[in-house]
């Protein structure tokens, strides 16, 4: 049985930081990512990394701030989060793909995660 499990949401002051974690359990797949869905919107790419070569893709709200990597012998995606701000509040999910190519639309990656909130005030 295939699990994505994210820890490490919450409520930070804007400036501030956080660590999101995605544990994946049940197989290995290419591709690991980030979404986040903020309310009244559709879910949006945030960030993603090819699991073989270390690759990583970030949308422009992300770029310069927010950090994605890997632990292979954890099996285990990561997200720090710099300098956030009140935009970036919203649910992130942990995604996964077997595919190769890679796809910053959600519908179609395989596997979600159940999300995580994080919160920043202003």
């Amino acid at each position: 049985q295939v699990q994505l499990v994210e820890s490490g949401g919450g409520l930070v002051q804007a400036g501030g930081s956080l660590r999101l974690s995605c544990a994946a359990s049940g197989r290995t797949f290419n591709t690991m990512g980030w979404f986040r869905q903020a309310p009244g919107k559709e879910r949006e790419f945030v960030t993603a990394i090819r699991w073989s070569t270390g690759r990583t893709y970030y949308a422009d709200s992300a770029k310069g701030r927010f950090t994605i990597s890997r632990d292979n012998a954890k099996n285990t995606v990561y997200l720090q989060m710099n300098s956030l701000k009140p935009e970036d509040t919203a649910v992130y999910y942990c995604a996964a793909t077997g595919s190769v190519a890679f796809t910053s639309i959600s519908r179609r990656w395989d596997y979600w995660g159940q999300g995580t909130q994080v919160t920043v005030s202003s």
